[in-house]
């Protein structure tokens, strides 16, 4: 199946309209799909989960506000509004219960789906979530006045845009840990997304910081989840600590997480046939 033979439906909400990749069986068992921040897209994240997924369930994959498809967008993208559209989407695609898997941002908005929704959730699988970090004084306060720059966080970010060499280094050093079997895919991938929509950081992670704490912080609620969980980290991964990963699993009942050797942040990239696998399997179990 080629990505751009994925079948797209779209949902209206008063901002803007949200595309989403709807694919497999139509009576399948639900999972919903949700891709991380900044350069990235459903597809980006999951073209490879989504055909095999496909055969035998139901996937759902929305582009972000902002991203992918999803564009334009009028107002924030931010925690409130990302919340909104993971239920506006399985609300018109007719699900009341799904599996949800999530990447970074995607993993935050799956966790606080579970958290805030949880009839909505049937498991979950969250990959370096984010809404789990925090930083030691200081580095928060920078990161805050980052994310209050629009020089920091969209225009020297931007200066990536059309160049291949930084694009590689960025990828290699903040998205990776090492070789991914289609490593100059992605970065045509992340170099056409860029040109499509600039670089920098996402209204939510923007919007997550606050100046003395973090805005988004699921970490004292995380122990409410139910459903069952997978965390899913890899071990070199430069932007969410393994450590955190494990902690945040550690909070919910019943959780495992899953520890990759030699991998980064996009783990579903680097080491996609494992990945698939751990969720596959994971799935498998409710299904059994």
């Amino acid at each position: 199946m080629s990505t751009t033979d994925f079948h797209r439906e779209h949902v209206c909400l008063p901002e803007g309209r949200l595309s989403v990749i709807v694919e497999g069986p139509a009576h399948a068992p639900p999972v919903l799909l949700l891709s991380g921040a900044g350069v990235d897209s459903a597809t980006m994240s999951w073209r490879h989960l989504i055909p095999d997924l496909a055969r035998d369930h139901r996937v759902i994959a929305p582009d972000w506000p902002k991203q992918g498809l999803s564009t334009p967008w009028n107002g924030l993208a931010d925690h409130a509004a990302l919340q909104r559209c993971v239920i506006a989407t399985l609300d018109h695609c007719g699900v009341d219960r799904a599996a949800v898997v999530g990447l970074s941002q995607g993993g935050a908005m799956t966790l606080a789906t579970a958290l805030d929704h949880p009839d909505r959730v049937e498991r979950l699988v969250a990959i370096a979530p984010g809404g789990t970090l925090s930083f030691p004084p200081v580095y928060h306060q920078l990161l805050w006045l980052v994310s209050r720059s629009r020089l920091l966080n969209s225009t020297l970010p931007g200066m990536m845009v059309g160049n291949r060499k930084r694009t590689e280094a960025f990828v290699r050093t903040a998205l990776f840990a090492g070789p991914a079997p289609d490593q100059d895919e992605v970065v045509d991938e992340v170099l056409a997304e860029m040109d499509a929509h600039g670089a920098g950081s996402s209204d939510w992670q923007n919007a997550s910081i606050g100046p003395w704490r973090m805005n988004v912080d699921l970490r004292p609620r995380l122990g409410e989840i139910r459903c069952p969980a997978l965390f899913i980290q890899g071990d070199k991964d430069a932007g969410v600590k393994p450590a955190t990963t494990v902690a945040a699993a550690r909070s919910v009942p019943g959780a495992r997480w899953e520890l990759l050797a030699g991998q980064g942040h996009w783990v579903n990239r680097q080491s996609p046939r494992t990945v698939n696998r751990l969720v596959r399997d994971f799935l498998a179990e409710r299904e059994a």
